[in-house]
């Protein structure tokens, strides 16, 4: 086993002595499972029962509380009851024991205030104590034979290649103990996170010469810079990190003023700080465990797409729409491929990827079909292969088919995998074993794709350019913004494209009216066609409200106009060019509690809540960071020009949305959310049409 370097969680993770408080010689007890578990999990410290109504339990002495011990234990695991968890953790404190695990949910009938949780939490707090927990199930200190948990388990074999931390006790123990091809070296149950957070063991986990990648079961962060911190090593070190984020709720999007406000919510963030740092996010539990077993027993891949080699031409056809669906790039074979495949395949058979290389069956139908997959997998353009082909009756595997791999990887050095249509063969022993031998065997196509999809994201992330930007702002124009959106929460349109062209960004320029007289003088300096918006105060959406009129090409139509705005809603109205055609985008931003402001940028117009065709980002971010984030988008086309029209000027809109994300990253402090709806591009750039920039002021 490799060494690692001492970390601050070693006294909790990696404990020289242990003492299991509530010990308990009765069966299936949560103080019988505590004690037997560290027996396990091979345990090589000292281990001190406390119970005072034993004097022996599984043959070690029994003391009648913590006080009575010889030697200060570096961790106490409690195995009692809520009522008395306050009363230990005051006896272990008192004696100075630096870290515990507290498994029970620690919440009391009539308890007084404040609640035994945040007693505790405070208490934990003051004394530096390190703390696993409450209402968590402990953890699996596989590498190092802790076994720091009240609750029965399978055998783990150590060291393991993955992580698992998780919010959730069932998300880690439904995995760890039912799921063998998980090679675990580390797994903890965070709880309440009333001491250690998330954070702190992913921290920990980085540092493990084994881990190869870490699965987190996320529901909040606790400690948002720390997190971020952490998932900043993980990127460093290229060690992937995948992510089941629950409790993906529409809280943020309430009381926002902004379109972008709206759609800038809790999964938003998440979003965007995932796809900073290269996260993998998946949907499930399946996906999640298969894209930990594909990135811990494959090395990384190499360019190129996916092989795939089949005995069955409705599943080769399965395969194409659930690649395509998943995003995955499968490998156009080259000519010399193609020759190659067709001296051994049957004649009728297309020598095409995927490929379904069984037809008349025979003597020689095994030996074709593993001859043909190794000619797949030497093919340039191959990363990775797959044998995609169902399983033997009770869910066995055919030696066969290992073989294939066997061969293809020998002669290829890439990956390979054996997956099947349906689930079926994770508790089969010779699963396992080909497993862990770096030939992974999985269960469902689409869980397969979304790890296959994660490897190449993984491999082309390294490559990426830094999203850090490049442009600065003005001298004093930060320090003028902050106190205006301080002082005045939500600014006028007016204002708040003054402010945006000052910072770089290009802005429909126009002119405030308040009276009739004043409508033609602006007229004649802006030129015609115009459009008039209502410019009065607190009117934060002028479609929804009629406050909108464009296209005025006389007089006559620009005082109407006029007219109808000063009754329908005040009137101060703006005065503006009317900008020439082009697509309609958006930019804007939300403050999370948690992470600070978050970017939205895509599809905008009337139809941005309606379409909301849009992505995240953290700011700040460069040009190219934009692009990226633009190229997922679904109207992405639109951008290149559609039926006759020019292709828009995307780097000046990237430009334009790193300026804006520069902006919004000093102005953090101050800044609640914002829109720039529509942001005009065509051919000859792009230009702000409308903005608001809204205040902390705004929601006090």
């Amino acid at each position: 086993m490799s060494e690692r370097l001492p970390h601050p969680l070693d006294p909790l993770l990696r404990p020289q002595s242990v003492a299991v408080v509530g010990a308990s010689a009765r069966a299936d007890s949560l103080g019988d499972w505590a004690l037997r578990n560290l027996v396990r999990g091979g345990y090589a410290g000292s281990i001190y029962p406390v119970n005072p109504a034993y004097q022996e339990i599984a043959g070690l002495r029994c003391r009648a509380s913590l006080a009575e011990l010889t030697a200060v234990p570096d961790l106490v695991i409690f195995a009692v009851n809520d009522e008395r968890v306050e009363a230990v953790l005051d006896e272990a404190i008192a004696i100075g024991v630096p870290a515990a695990v507290i498994m029970s949910t620690m919440v009391l009938d009539n308890d007084a205030e404040p609640p035994l949780r945040e007693r505790v939490r405070r208490k934990v707090r003051d004394a530096g104590m390190l703390l696993c927990g409450g209402n968590g199930m402990g953890f699996y200190n596989i590498r190092d034979q802790v076994w720091a948990c009240g609750f029965d388990s399978r055998e783990h074999e150590g060291p393991g290649k993955i992580t698992l931390i998780s919010h959730s006790g069932s998300g880690m123990s439904g995995l760890i103990d039912s799921e063998a091809r998980l090679a675990i070296n580390l797994a903890v149950s965070t709880g309440n996170e009333l001491g250690v957070t998330m954070d702190q063991y992913l921290d920990f986990a980085l540092d493990l010469p084994e881990t190869r990648a870490v699965g987190l079961f996320v529901e909040t962060a606790r400690n948002p810079d720390g997190f971020r911190s952490a998932l900043a090593k993980a990127q460093a070190r290229n060690i992937p990190v995948v992510a089941l984020k629950v409790g993906r709720t529409e809280k943020a999007a309430q009381l926002t003023v902004s379109h972008s406000g709206a759609m800038a919510g809790d999964s938003a963030t998440y979003d965007a700080l995932f796809d900073c740092y290269g996260v993998h996010q998946v949907r499930d539990m399946d996906e999640l465990a298969t894209l930990l077993i594909l990135f811990g027993e494959l090395h990384p891949v190499g360019p190129g797409g996916l092989v795939s080699l089949h005995d069955s031409g409705g599943e080769r056809q399965l395969m194409v729409d659930l690649a395509d669906a998943a995003g995955v790039e499968l490998t156009a074979l080259q000519d010399y491929t193609v020759t190659a495949l067709g001296k051994v395949i049957d004649p009728e058979l297309p020598a095409v990827n995927p490929l379904d290389a069984w037809s008349r069956g025979g003597a020689n139908a095994a030996r074709q079909m593993q001859e043909s997959f190794g000619l797949m997998m030497q093919d340039c353009g191959a990363a990775i292969g797959v044998v995609a082909h169902d399983r033997a009756p009770d869910g066995g595997i055919y030696q066969s088919y290992l073989r294939y791999l066997e061969y293809a990887h020998a002669v290829s050095g890439k990956p390979v995998a054996l997956v099947a249509a349906r689930q079926g063969s994770g508790c089969d022993p010779s699963v396992v074993a080909t497993t862990r031998r770096g030939f992974p065997v999985l269960d469902g196509l689409p869980a397969f794709l979304r790890g296959v999809r994660a490897l190449f994201e993984q491999r082309d992330f390294q490559s990426m350019p830094a999203p850090a930007p490049t442009v600065s702002l003005p001298a004093g124009l930060v320090a003028r913004c902050r106190e205006e959106l301080r002082n005045r929460g939500a600014l006028s349109e007016s204002r708040s494209m003054a402010l945006l062209a000052e910072s770089g960004i290009a802005v429909n320029s126009g002119r405030v009216v308040t009276e009739r007289t004043e409508v033609l003088a602006a007229a004649a300096r802006l030129g015609y066609p115009l459009v008039a918006k209502t410019a009065m105060p607190g009117i934060a959406h002028k479609s929804e409200r009629g406050g909108v009129l464009l296209n005025l090409q006389t007089e006559t139509a620009l005082l109407a106009a006029y007219d109808h705005l000063a009754v329908a809603c005040g009137p101060a109205v703006l005065i503006a060019p009317m900008l020439a055609a082009g697509v309609e985008m958006i930019l804007g931003t939300r403050r999370d509690p948690q992470f600070g402001p978050v970017v939205v940028l895509g599809f905008g117009g009337i139809h941005a809540e309606l379409l909301e065709d849009v992505a995240f980002a953290l700011p700040p971010f460069s040009p190219e960071w934009a692009e990226r984030c633009l190229s997922r988008l679904k109207l992405r086309p639109l951008l290149d020009g559609v039926r006759g029209m020019p292709a828009a000027n995307v780097a000046s809109f990237c430009d334009t949305a790193s300026r804006f994300s520069v902006l919004v990253h000093e102005l953090r402090d101050v800044l609640f959310e914002a829109d720039i709806n529509p942001l005009i591009v065509n051919a000859d750039g792009c230009i702000a049409a409308d903005a608001l920039l809204v205040g902390e002021g705004e929601q006090s």
